[in-house]
């Protein structure tokens, strides 16, 4: 299938590792023009440089001045931005019944306000110019809480519910709104939560891991690349019709409809 996207413009936060980076060289493999976003400068700067059309900005999404910075950064490399990926760390693992104000106003802050200002950057031009993808990485746990990530649940369930109300509001403009809902992908990220209930569960990793691949229906792991062209699919021409959705990819983990 032909994605019809080369030349256009994408915004991929946090890409200098993980999900984001992968989605990064998906749309990049199909012709678009990336701009490579993460808090490492010098990674974001080695990844655009391996990609053929890309340019690097680096800064820290909970920085406030970021996201006007980053969409300048676009519009003087290559133009007004047509696709963005909106990504970003997650937070701590922990139980909602220790969540404390701080800790509940920081998964906001994380998932959801730095978020919402780049779109806000953004929209209007793809609303003008007739055509525009907004996707977001967000979290299995938008459809089935995880046990242990009740940060990561409030915050992306925020996200998921300001996207889904947004995606209704400008699909006649030919602007499309979609998450992209990771299950156990093989990240730097999933590996750290591996990591972290091996410690609590007094397990190896390699315990943990096989653990997880077992209750996956796929029987392994995802590779960021299959994440990555999920995204890509999302944000390209063909996909004019699908908005306002929450797509997994996760082996078929999520056992609910």
């Amino acid at each position: 299938m032909e994605l019809n996207i080369k030349g256009k413009v994408a915004l991929v936060c946090a890409s200098t590792g993980g999900l984001g980076e992968a989605t990064a060289r998906a749309l990049a493999g199909e012709g678009a023009r990336v701009i490579v976003n993460g808090r490492r400068a010098d990674l974001a700067a080695a990844i655009a440089a391996d990609l053929p059309d890309a340019v690097s900005a680096p800064g820290d999404l909970l920085d406030p001045a970021t996201p006007r910075r980053l969409v300048e950064t676009a519009q003087e490399a290559f133009g007004p931005v047509d696709i963005l990926v909106l990504n970003g760390p997650g937070p701590a693992p922990g139980r909602a019944d220790q969540m404390d104000p701080a800790a509940l106003s920081a998964a906001f802050d994380l998932h959801l306000r730095p978020q919402q200002e780049l779109i806000s950057l953004v929209l209007p031009g793809m609303r003008e110019r007739g055509w525009g993808r907004l996707a977001a990485i967000g979290s299995s746990g938008v459809v089935a809480p995880l046990p242990g990530l009740a940060a990561s649940n409030v915050g992306r369930w925020a996200l998921a519910a300001y996207l889904k109300t947004l995606a209704a509001e400008v699909a006649a403009d030919g602007v499309t709104v979609n998450m992209v809902l990771p299950g156990r992908i093989a990240t730097d990220r999933v590996g750290a939560l591996d990591r972290a209930r091996a410690e609590r569960e007094g397990r190896t990793v390699e315990q943990v891991k096989a653990a997880s691949e077992k209750a996956i229906p796929a029987g392994r792991y995802g590779a960021p690349a299959e994440f990555g062209a999920a995204v890509a699919f999302l944000c390209s021409a063909p996909a004019s019709y699908i908005t306002g959705t929450a797509l997994r990819c996760d082996g078929g983990l999520v056992g609910v409809l």
